[in-house]
Order: structure tokens, then C-alpha cells, then sequence
């Protein structure tokens, strides 16, 4: 399955670079290049994409910007000149750090990672069940019973219909934990059990009786999980 990218990078011979990796490959797909952070911010609040080709260094905000400012978060292969950046790298969790100029075998190692990385969300968030720590104790949570995550700055609260759990953590964190197959991120201070909704209106969703606001990057693709699109 090809990966849907798209490539943030002011210098137009290097993202015409990895554009010609990607077709050659065959495992991703560009929609889009951008030159700075706000037009690449724009498009990310409307359409989701798979995996962000990333530069560091460019006019204006910094590719850090960017990924502080994003509304979700897809896997990140930064691409930059500077080797002092692979630290920063590390920190913000990317995928992977192409140092330029890189040969198009680096690129495609770099693309395995994203898949290795895929399958392992896939395999990690295939149980059941989260324990959380709430009241000094772990706490079973089966997936069926969470009706919604709501971030609470440095705290979450899980919404049970009986009960409700503080932890410390944070919606990004969980986000990489949750079973993606009944959780999703739908704002960046929500994660929902996308089957119990009980219906949306305009941009809120409601969940017994909690509405729970919808982003605009996010809003497609909840869409498209429920089949109306």
C-alpha cells in the first residue's frame, strides 16, 4: 500500500529529489510540497497524510515548529544537512533522519522504518485492554468500557459511563498506546472509542451525553472511519 506524504522543503532541488524517490519506489505517494511551515500547516488541518518528508532549516519557523503546531501526528523523516539535528530528532520521535545528500538506498531504508514502525503500532495496540495508574494503583480499563480520553494539560482523564480516572499522561503518548481499532484522535485534547458515538452534528460529536469538539484534520478521516464517506 502506498503511503499518502507530503514534503515540507524550501529548497525546490532537494523536494525534487525525494519526489523521484518516492515514484521510483513505488511505496509512496506525494500529494503535495510546501516551502514553509504555515502553508504546510494549512494543508495538514484539512487533509491527513501517512508520513511527512520534513526539512529542518527553513524562512520562518523551524520543520520543529511545525510538528509542535500540528493537530495529529503522522510518522516524520527529517531531512536536513546538519548532523547536531538528530538529537532534536530523537526528541520529537521521528521515524527516521535522512542527512542530505542521501542516496536513494538511505531513502529506502528510511521508508522501511516507517513501515516496521506502522506494523509495530499495529501489534502493540491490538489488546483488549489498557492499565492505567490512577490513586496510586493500576487499573484495568477494557477497550468496551472507555467512552472518551480528555486531555487535562500534564493530566488525561479516562471517561467510563461509571466512573472517571485521572492519570498522568498525555493525548500524544496515548495516542502511539490506545487499540487503534476502536480509538481514535479527533482534536488535540480528545480520543474517542469511535463506537460509541451517538451521532455528530456540524463539528461536535456527542457520547452519552458529552459533546467533544472534531478539528478539521481530523475531521475526514472520522468520517471515513464511519463510513459516511
Amino acid at each position: 500500500m502506498s503511503l499518502q506524504c507530503i514534503i515540507v522543503e524550501d529548497l525546490q532541488v532537494a523536494a525534487d529529489y525525494l519526489g523521484r524517490c518516492c515514484e521510483k519506489s513505488g511505496l509512496a505517494s506525494v500529494k503535495a510540497h510546501f516551502t514553509n511551515v504555515p502553508e504546510a500547516l494549512e494543508y495538514l488541518d484539512k487533509n491527513a497524510v501517512d508520513l511527512l518528508f520534513l526539512d529542518v532549516e527553513m524562512p520562518g519557523a523551524t520543520g520543529f515548529e511545525l510538528l509542535d503546531q500540528m493537530a495529529y501526528h503522522p510518522k516524520v523523516i527529517l531531512t536536513t544537512s546538519k548532523s547536531e539535528y538528530a538529537y532534536n530528532a530523537f526528541e520529537y520521535n521521528v521515524t527516521d533522519f535522512l542527512k542530505k545528500p542521501f542516496t536513494y538506498q538511505r531513502f529506502l531504508e528510511a521508508l522501511h522504518k516507517v513501515g516496521q514502525a506502522s506494523e509495530q503500532s499495529l501489534v502493540q495496540n491490538s489488546t483488549d485492554h489498557i492499565f492505567i495508574k490512577s490513586d496510586g494503583k493500576l487499573v484495568r480499563l477494557n477497550n468496551d468500557d472507555i467512552l472518551f480520553i480528555e486531555s487535562m494539560g500534564d493530566y488525561v482523564k479516562f471517561v467510563t459511563p461509571d466512573k472517571k480516572y485521572i492519570t498522568h499522561n498525555t493525548i500524544k503518548n496515548l495516542e502511539e498506546k490506545v487499540n487503534k481499532h476502536f480509538f481514535m484522535k479527533v482534536h488535540r485534547s480528545y480520543i474517542i472509542n469511535i463506537t460509541k458515538i451517538d451521532d455528530i452534528r456540524e463539528n461536535d460529536l456527542f457520547i452519552k451525553g458529552n459533546e467533544i469538539p472534531i478539528s478539521k484534520a481530523h475531521k475526514g478521516e472520522i468520517l471515513k472511519r464511519l463510513n459516511i464517506i
